[in-house]
């Protein structure tokens, strides 16, 4: 049973990717930079509710 979840967060990850590269250039752009203030959120506690997107 833990494979089938294995696989399925496999595949889930895979949509994302194909999703991701998918979008425009300029979206592209958008998501990588509101993924690094996601992970600059996470260095400095109490920054999360910072780092909503524009």
């Amino acid at each position: 049973m833990e494979l089938r979840e294995d696989q399925s967060d496999e595949a889930q990850g895979l949509r994302l990717v194909r999703a991701f590269l998918a979008l425009p250039p300029d979206k592209r752009a958008e998501v990588i930079a509101y993924v690094e203030q996601l992970v600059g959120a996470q260095d400095q506690p109490g920054q999360a509710e910072k780092a909503s997107p524009a």
